[in-house]
């Protein structure tokens, strides 16, 4: 199995379910392109009032599915084809979505799972869930279309601690870092999601999509990244250690990086 988005409506609200059974709900590509494409078909929804986006079996989602980078990411050319012909299409469909978003947290929320919550509008977390993005473990850095989200919300500062460090902390030092809208006790999530579901359907439904559009246009945006950035970027792919993390994450040995 490669695992599944699952797109259900009750009403005027539909839940986005990310689902990898055996693997934290780690996103495949094919469960990357699914979301590209339901989020455009929820954008072009224009009878829904809000989207809330969720895991199965109480874990958001562990990242992306490392056991497909040698396929997938298997040298420079394709792992830039994966950051940005599969990844990037899918969390800018997520942040364009027409809709108020909220992401529904619990358990782990990490790598390409806080790249996915951090792009919806709201992200309201169970006080134990965890969250991180430890890729220097793994040889490589975040992508320049997978790092604004997390950019907007934490500032230079923060992003920078939770990408040199590679740590997973826990959601109140989430919240500490601007990435949470709320924590609750995990006993109380189901509740206080239905109630900001509730507070957010109530709400004239124009404004708020305006609400989003404003927001958008005077946010800060830095100047997409040129060519010649892109090519030094994703240069790393063909690097020695960029093979050596995937290999050792994937026979369960610690890295030996020889920053080649």
């Amino acid at each position: 199995m490669s695992g599944t988005v699952a797109f259900a409506r009750e009403g005027n609200v539909a839940t986005v379910t990310l689902s990898h059974a055996g693997k934290l709900n780690a996103i495949s590509v094919a469960m990357w392109r699914a979301l590209a494409q339901g989020f455009a078909d929820l954008s072009a929804d224009p009878s829904l009032r809000c989207v809330v986006v969720r895991g199965a079996d109480g874990n958001f989602a562990a990242g992306a599915d490392i056991a497909e980078f040698p396929e997938e990411r298997g040298d420079a050319a394709a792992l830039r084809r994966y950051h940005e012909a599969v990844i990037a299409p899918a969390l800018a469909a997520i942040a364009g979505c027409l809709h108020p978003t909220l992401a529904m947290i619990e358990g782990v929320c990490v790598g390409g799972g806080l790249e996915i919550a951090c792009h919806c509008d709201l992200r309201i977390a169970a006080a134990d869930s965890r969250f991180g993005v430890p890729i220097n473990r793994l040889g490589f850095p975040m992508a320049p279309g997978e790092l604004t989200g997390l950019l907007a919300l934490a500032g230079r500062a923060v992003t920078l601690e939770i990408l040199l460090e590679g740590r997973v902390f826990d959601a109140a030092e989430a919240r500490e870092k601007g990435l949470l809208t709320r924590v609750v006790p995990a006993a109380a999530l189901d509740d206080e999601v239905a109630a900001a579901v509730k507070r957010i359907v109530a709400g004239a439904p124009l404004a708020a999509r305006i609400n989003k559009q404003s927001i958008r246009r005077l946010a800060p945006a830095p100047a997409p990244l040129t060519a010649a950035e892109l090519d030094a970027h994703f240069r790393y792919g063909d690097s020695a250690d960029h093979a050596e993390g995937v290999a050792a994450f994937l026979a369960r040995r610690p890295p030996r990086f020889s920053g080649q």
